[in-house]
């Protein structure tokens, strides 16, 4: 795991790719669509029920879904992209990020 001090210091959308480039000298690439399939947000990734009970709400994803639109840094510590199908509430700190496989 990178240390909490790693920043991205540039980011750029190539093809079907985000391209980060961090602080540390680091530059990673990232499927736009593992990078949505993997959103951080309640709706995908689920939240607790009253009960305790994990609930997804997942949404049918189309070709629009993994088509990022823009994307805005949240504090000093995540992105937040906004995708093709209006999808935007997921924000992936820059660990979460610098963590993140294709695989």
């Amino acid at each position: 795991m990178p240390p909490a001090s790693t920043l991205p210091t540039a980011l750029a959308v190539m093809g079907n790719e985000l391209a980060l480039a961090w602080s540390d000298g680091t530059e990673q690439f990232i499927s736009l669509r593992a990078l949505r399939e993997a959103c951080p947000c309640a709706v995908c990734e689920g939240e607790p029920d009253v009960m305790g009970n994990k609930v997804i709400l997942k949404k049918q994803l189309t070709d629009e879904s993994f088509l990022l639109k823009k994307y805005e840094f949240v504090g000093g510590y995540g992105i937040q992209f906004f995708w093709g199908d209006g999808h935007s509430s997921g924000i992936y700190s820059y660990r979460y990020l610098r963590g993140f496989s294709n695989e």
